[in-house]
């Protein structure tokens, strides 16, 4: 019988824990949420194989927890992987803030010596834009260029992370290093998936380390994204957050033989959607209750360095979230 502990349940959150309680396998699971009213409204949905639990960065871990799902703001995530750590219970999470991963990174050693995976940033960019890179590279002899783009915010909380990442400085991977860049980018117009289209991108960091930890050999890894629109609070409490669209475009340049190509893939939907299926699935993995999609080792990493591409993005397609091949003009 396995426990999973989700943390964390708004948008993508509640998301990601109907995509739990859909999942065999999965037989008990544990809502915690800073609002009592948000978790006991996925209890009620999800039914009797949930209950409300409090937990807060203080406490340790519910007892028969083998999973953790973790759906906190960014930054928030770091003292609940630093206590599943602790706890030697495997954790996935959706945090993208820069900052934070590079922390979560940082507990690689720690993760090693408990024996604990650590699957960082579950989400839409870094997340499912991180297995189609890895999908893209097994179509190629070797991996040059990594170029991925963005669009779209889950909620409020997902709104502020993006809006911090865009007054920081990015970092980017050149020539097989990674650099934070000294000076804003100019806008760069991308094509997304429709009904997303074109839009202006700008450098961000987010989930760069996670992209260099999968694919050291790559000379230039880059992430763009759109800088949301500023909206308030009360807007996505008036206005579902789950309605908002969202897209990724992954650009992958490499070699067959002695031809270098790029390899281009796209996905869009609702981005609460595709998050949140994207951390189901990657904790249903933890608790091995879809063996065939991968297998995660300890330590810190990206979904790329543990799933096996097309079976992950299978799994994905079947609870409605689908990438194809984008024909589009390369950016690179």
């Amino acid at each position: 019988m396995s426990t999973v502990l989700l943390v964390g349940v708004g948008a993508l959150g509640a998301r990601a824990g109907r995509q739990l309680g859909a999942t065999p396998g999965v037989d008990r699971i544990l809502v915690a949420d800073r609002r009592a009213d948000r978790a006991e409204a996925l209890r009620k949905f999800l039914g009797a194989k949930a209950e409300t639990v409090e937990w807060s960065a203080r406490r340790p871990l519910p007892p028969g927890v083998d999973a953790v799902a973790c759906a906190l703001p960014a930054g928030d995530d770091v003292p609940l992987v630093i206590a599943a750590i602790e706890s030697g219970v495997p954790i996935a999470t959706s945090g993208d803030n820069q900052e934070s991963i590079a922390t979560l990174l940082r507990l690689n050693d720690e993760a090693l010596a408990s024996g604990v995976a650590v699957l960082a940033g579950c989400g839409l960019a870094p997340g499912l834009s991180d297995v189609l890179a890895a999908h893209a590279a097994t179509l190629l002899d070797s991996v040059d260029e990594i170029h991925v783009a963005r669009a779209g915010v889950a909620g409020p909380d997902s709104e502020a992370s993006m809006r911090r990442l865009h007054s920081e400085r990015p970092t980017e991977v050149i020539g097989g290093v990674m650099s934070e860049v000294r000076r804003r980018s100019t806008h760069e117009l991308i094509w997304f998936p429709e009904p997303v289209g074109d839009k202006e991108c700008e450098l961000i960091g987010a989930g760069i380390g996670l992209l260099h930890k999968s694919f050291p050999s790559a000379d230039r890894i880059t992430m763009r994204a759109v800088e949301p629109e500023s909206r308030s609070t009360g807007w996505f409490r008036r206005n579902d957050p789950g309605g908002n669209w969202g897209a990724t475009r992954v650009e992958v340049w490499g070699r067959i033989g002695i031809a270098r190509v790029p390899v281009i893939y796209g996905a869009v939907g609702r981005t609460a959607t595709m998050g949140g299926a994207v951390l189901g699935v990657a904790t249903a993995l933890l608790v091995g209750a879809v063996p065939e999609i991968g297998a995660a080792q300890p330590g810190v990493s990206g979904l790329a360095s543990c799933v096996v591409p097309e079976a992950f993005l299978a799994e994905l397609e079947r609870r409605g979230v689908s990438a194809a091949k984008f024909e589009g003009v390369p950016v690179a």
